[in-house]
């Protein structure tokens, strides 16, 4: 555009306004985008200082450069303008504006954190929280009977849902000699022709363990020669965590591999139960076919919130997702030393994972004295399995005056 008139600029040509839906999407339900301007740059205006005019919007407008994005209008502002300095247009160029919900941002959180390019339309499904996820993909590809890896220690709803569903639970050990990583050797040896999903976890909850791209290519090698579904939770690995990974960073992952994310933990969206699903477009459609039949889409304007919150800044990251988990967890080590147990410090994500002393029979007899007498409330790790027996496990989530107080109090007992 030049910068003459805004009637010239209404009057030029290429222009695709109002509500042209992407071919393939769905609006709202399914939390697609839609494309509102395209613009391809002439030879006339090639070369020339520039100003993008975009015109007042009902929702969020995300517009791109030759798909860099260079500004975000929001919903009922004013129109706004953005200066493009002479010399940076060519001709042939694209400018395009879209309406962003959430599977565009969620392609674009998985673009920005791991370099891994999904299609919004037929790679990602919104969930209401990815909880409500491990319904629907346990539903999708488990029958009754059918087997399902579960590491012990592990994520509890893992477990008490395939109950529910009549799956066929086996136990794989994660241990603290072995980084709390599966020992493939034993899976080796296990009985697996009936198995169909194995649920991971990494970075690992309730450990801390981190994962490596040398885990998930085994994870991948092993879901290829078994036909197994492998199904990683991936919600902590931006808290405490300098290098993020995902397991769809791995060659063939997404052909054979499913991975959830969360705007609970690194967003900071406790309880506005937005999830989300990554892999391929087929198990998209069969994991749709059962959530549309189990729920419906999310209500709109959290969709919006959440498109907003997948583009943060680094800054804003830096500050919620590392410094004031970092503060936190300094208290919970100190609370650690207080009660006499070992940990690892290089653990991440939003929990700290240590090991009882020996003169204490059970982690009960400690977390309860701590529960009755300090009056502070200390997660037992044998409800994760019985790996977890002579573990516990401290939250980040209360803020540092709490876990002062905590440490504070038991103290005063010990």
């Amino acid at each position: 555009y030049d910068d003459s008139s805004w009637k010239k600029v209404n009057q030029y040509n290429n222009r695709e306004w109002a509500m042209t839906p992407v071919e393939g999407s769905r609006p709202s339900t399914l939390g697609s985008f839609w494309l509102r301007q395209h613009i391809k740059i002439d030879a006339a205006h090639a070369g020339k200082p520039a100003t993008l005019h975009m015109g007042t919007l009902h929702d969020m407008d995300y517009t791109y450069l030759n798909g860099q994005h260079i500004g975000t209008t929001y919903y009922q502002y004013p129109p706004r303008r953005y200066k493009i300095p002479a010399g940076l247009l060519k001709e042939g160029d694209n400018v395009i504006s879209v309406r962003v919900i959430c599977k565009s941002g969620m392609a674009f959180f998985y673009k920005r954190w791991y370099n891994v390019n999904l299609d919004p339309k037929t790679e990602i499904l919104p969930l209401i929280g990815s909880k409500e996820g491990i319904l629907h993909v346990t539903l999708a590809f488990v029958n009754p009977g059918d087997k399902v890896l579960i590491p012990n220690p592990g994520y509890p709803t893992y477990t008490s849902l395939s109950k529910l569903l009549g799956a066929k639970i086996i136990n794989y050990d994660l241990m603290e000699d072995n980084g709390w990583q599966p020992n493939f050797d034993e899976l080796e040896k296990m009985e697996l022709s009936d198995v169909k999903l194995m649920w991971t976890n990494y970075p690992n909850m309730p450990t801390g363990a981190s994962a490596s791209l040398n885990l998930f290519q085994k994870l991948v090698n092993f879901a290829q020669k078994h036909n197994i579904v492998v199904v990683n939770d991936n919600p902590y690995s931006l808290i405490l965590n300098e290098h993020p990974i995902s397991l769809l960073q791995i060659e063939g992952a997404k052909d054979c591999c499913i991975e959830f994310n969360s705007m609970s933990k690194s967003q900071n969206m406790p309880g506005w139960r937005v999830g989300w699903i990554s892999t391929n477009a087929q198990f998209i459609q069969w994991i749709l076919k059962v959530k549309s039949n189990v729920d419906s889409g999310m209500f709109k304007p959290l969709q919006l919130a959440a498109a907003q919150a997948l583009h943060n800044n680094d800054e804003w990251h830096q500050e919620h997702n590392i410094n004031i988990y970092a503060k936190r967890r300094n208290i919970a080590e100190a609370i650690m030393k207080t009660l006499g147990c070992t940990f690892d410090s290089t653990q991440v994500g939003m929990f700290l994972w240590g090991r009882i002393p020996d003169s204490y029979d059970n982690v009960e007899i400690l977390t309860e004295k701590v529960l009755h007498d300090a009056k502070v409330f200390i997660t037992p790790g044998f409800i994760f399995g019985s790996n977890g027996n002579r573990y516990l496990r401290i939250s980040l989530c209360a803020k540092e005056s709490q876990l002062d107080e905590a440490l504070r109090r038991i103290k005063t007992i010990l």
